[in-house]
């Protein structure tokens, strides 16, 4: 199954759940109003894993993960634009590199023999950077 038009939908999703949160960091955001985006989120993540259940194989993976990422990374953005601290800023970056860590591994499925030993290996070292990265962002470090 072709999945660069699942690229493309998840990109579309992306921005989609995007528009759900506000812009910008924003300390000033209620406990209410917080808890209001993550019943969206949830919702948006319903619609999303639904879909996800029209493919097969390693295509219904793929859109898993993809999912799934985009949820953790949606959660962790609107937890930062909540606290709107280095530590919540660390965590949305944290969030980024898993979430493409696991897409890039669910996509190294397509592959066999060297090509998927090569491509599992392309994706460690992007995450292994990414993770470092992140690190260099920590509060504290």
């Amino acid at each position: 199954m072709n999945t660069e038009w699942i690229a493309a939908g998840v990109t579309a999703g992306i921005v989609a759940a995007a528009l759900w949160l506000p812009g910008g960091a924003e300390a000033d955001m209620t406990k209410a109003e917080f808890e209001a985006q993550k019943e969206r989120m949830d919702a948006t993540y319903d619609v999303a894993r639904r879909k996800c259940d029209t493919y097969s194989g390693n295509a219904k993976d793929i859109c898993m993960a993809e999912a799934k990422g985009r949820d953790r990374v949606v959660r962790m953005e609107l937890e930062e634009r909540y606290k709107n601290s280095p530590k919540a800023r660390y965590n949305v970056r944290m969030a980024r590199a898993e979430a493409e860590y696991d897409v890039a591994k669910e996509r190294c499925d397509d592959r066999a023999g060297p090509q998927k030993q090569l491509c599992l290996k392309e994706a460690k070292a992007a995450f292994a950077r990414d993770k470092a990265d992140a690190a260099m962002s920590r509060p504290g470090s």
